[in-house]
């Protein structure tokens, strides 16, 4: 299902698993932190002496692979910040739904009422 407005899926239901959410937590711990390893690296203080294309491609691969190492095993906290909060979240929308289809709609009028006998 897709937000009529935003056009963003509103389907959360995927992210109710334990397994599911901690995959999600470590992928943007990951993404982080290649940022940050991306940002540090563009914040060079000198030319090095042999920088090229080619050296700057496998040097991004491998801060990809760094980040992706460092989310699983030396996390900052940032996915798992955010996987707590899916939960939360998660848990929360659950209540509203169950405690939406509990309470049955009562009518106005009583269905003895308004008869004749």
């Amino acid at each position: 299902m897709i937000g009529a407005t935003t056009g963003i899926g509103v389907d959360t239901s995927r992210l109710g698993t334990d397994r599911n959410l901690k995959a999600a937590g470590e992928r943007f711990e990951a993404v982080f932190t290649g940022m940050m390893l991306k940002s540090m690296r563009q914040a060079k203080l000198a030319d090095g002496l042999f920088e090229n294309k080619a050296g700057t491609q496998f040097r991004d691969m491998w801060d990809q692979k760094l980040a992706e190492n460092m989310a699983v095993t030396t996390p900052m906290g940032i996915g798992k910040a955010m996987t707590e909060f899916l939960a939360k979240a998660n848990k929360v929308t659950e209540a509203d739904t169950v405690n939406s289809t509990q309470g049955a709609p009562q009518s106005a009028v009583n269905p003895s009422e308004g008869k004749s006998g």
